[in-house]
């Protein structure tokens, strides 16, 4: 990158919390937010919102009446705008940019309204509209009145890291001065729980830590899913920024199978590299991995981090052992524990890794995200 572009602010909602100083003080403990869950009767692990959440999210949905009909992967998106946009101090009057994508989209509703039609023949007239994946930048951007382009998109569960991508090119190119980018996934559905038990890389075992992310000696794969949304502003404004993205990078490989990337993580190699530029590798003090829990995703990203940093790794963590895989949404909370590290100078572990271990300073973290179709995207995140 040429110019960096600035993160004047970002916002979440997730089982971690709402607020930044929530959020934090529950990454610097060693518990986990995942619980067994009744799917239609079918048990399975989760990391789902608090019950004060649910509620808050429940009285965004009463406070207009337009917003009764919203799947909550929108009023999550909604919710977390809200905030990433009051604490940039942006004008609801300014030319702002939207992306915000989800893997799955309105997946609570689509379920509803399918069901329904298996069972009388016919759904309700706003099936359609209120199922489309355009919702999610649309209802943002008629919420925050902005005038900017809305976009909303799926590239599975890089999505997140994606619009943060789109966001950075629109600024870059010069035809927009903000965007506001995220990904949101509400997902918690028997449909969804049953498609990842499917493919046979979901937890199924009772353990201290149900989600064994960057355990690279489990011998079972323990993909976990949460629901959640992050949305960050971004300009070409140091301002008051909170941290800076100081390298892009992206990547696609050929695949041999729907569900897999390389042995060796091509596609992350790649991305890496491109994210990287012209530092040096002993520049890259940590890096936030995807690590879905899955043993052949876990290895394929450590594989690929030793092919491009040899013996001098950088320090390696996640999330997804405290809140599950949330799809669309993770990228953009891996990036949020990115700037919190940077901002508090502490590195979060992986409790329960050897592979996670703490660097000797944190001034330029990678954070990586790949999803189904070998698509990779790594953010180079550093301090102003």
């Amino acid at each position: 990158m040429k110019n960096p572009v600035y993160i004047n602010s970002i916002a979440s909602i997730s089982p971690l919390g709402t607020t930044r100083e929530e959020i934090w003080n529950n990454y610097k403990t060693n518990q986990h937010f995942i619980e067994q869950h009744d799917f239609s009767g079918s048990e399975a692990f989760a990391a789902s919102l608090t019950r004060k959440q649910k509620a808050e999210v429940e009285n965004l949905r009463n406070s207009e009446s337009r917003f009764k009909g919203l799947d909550n992967s929108v009023l999550y998106s909604i919710f977390s705008a809200r905030a990433a946009f009051k604490e940039a101090g942006w004008e609801k009057a300014d030319s702002i940019g939207i992306n915000i994508g989800s893997s799955r989209g309105a997946t609570q509703l689509f379920e509803k309204h399918h069901k329904e039609f298996i069972e009388k023949g016919k759904v309700g007239v706003l099936a359609s509209p209120s199922t489309t994946l355009g919702n999610i930048s649309s209802w943002v951007a008629q919420d925050l009145r902005t005038t900017g382009p809305d976009i909303s998109h799926s590239v599975t569960c890089s999505t997140g890291l994606h619009a943060v991508l789109n966001g950075v090119v629109w600024l870059q190119s010069g035809f927009a001065d903000k965007f506001v980018v995220g990904g949101s996934e509400a997902a918690l559905t028997p449909f969804t729980i049953a498609q990842m038990k499917a493919m046979k890389i979901y937890a199924t075992k009772d353990l201290k830590y149900p989600c064994q992310a960057l355990n690279m000696e489990k011998k079972h794969n323990s993909m976990v899913l949460g629901e959640a949304a992050g949305v960050a502003c971004i300009s070409k404004n140091s301002e008051n920024s909170i941290a800076k993205i100081s390298g892009i990078g992206y990547a696609t490989e050929e695949l041999k199978h729907s569900v897999s990337i390389s042995a060796n993580g091509t596609c992350f190699q790649k991305s890496m590299k491109m994210a990287i530029g012209d530092l040096a590798m002993s520049d890259i003090d940590a890096v936030v991995m995807h690590a879905p829990g899955t043993i052949k995703g876990d290895e394929a990203e450590v594989n690929a981090i030793k092919a491009i940093f040899g013996n001098e790794l950088p320090a390696l963590t996640s999330n997804k052992w405290k809140i599950g895989h949330t799809f669309g949404a993770s990228g953009i909370l891996s990036m949020e524990l990115a700037i919190l590290m940077l901002q508090h100078n502490e590195f979060i572990p992986v409790p329960f890794s050897s592979t996670s271990k703490a660097p000797k300073k944190l001034d330029n973290i990678l954070v990586n995200a790949v999803g189904f179709g070998g698509n990779a995207v790594s953010i180079l995140i550093s301090k102003n």
